[in-house]
């Protein structure tokens, strides 16, 4: 009568094989590619910059602390707050404060 194929193994191989690929391209690879851009970024942040944090302050660099990882910037003339280096988002164009 009818018999079960047997080898269903290599099928199932097969289908996580490219489960795996899938899942590299899909979520892996964008999400490394993210990290290495803000690691750039970090990385070329300096006094002066005007930049953007991602709760959403906009000011300018004024001391980075080369021991550790915090920043001074500058809200306006009166305000001044120190933040995690981790917490830029962007670096904006040179004048973008002055524009707002």
């Amino acid at each position: 009568m009818g018999t079960a194929q047997q080898g269903g193994g290599f099928e199932m191989l097969i289908m996580l094989a490219m489960f795996a690929v899938i899942f590299y391209f899909m979520i892996y690879r964008p999400q490394a590619k993210r990290a290495k851009e803000h690691k750039n970024l970090m990385a070329s942040m300096s006094k002066g910059d005007e930049v953007l944090t991602s709760g959403g302050l906009v000011g300018k660099i004024t001391k980075i602390a080369e021991g550790n990882d915090y920043i001074s910037i500058e809200l306006n003339t009166n305000n001044e707050v120190v933040i995690k280096r981790d917490f830029v988002t962007a670096v904006l164009p040179k004048g973008t404060i002055k524009s707002l």
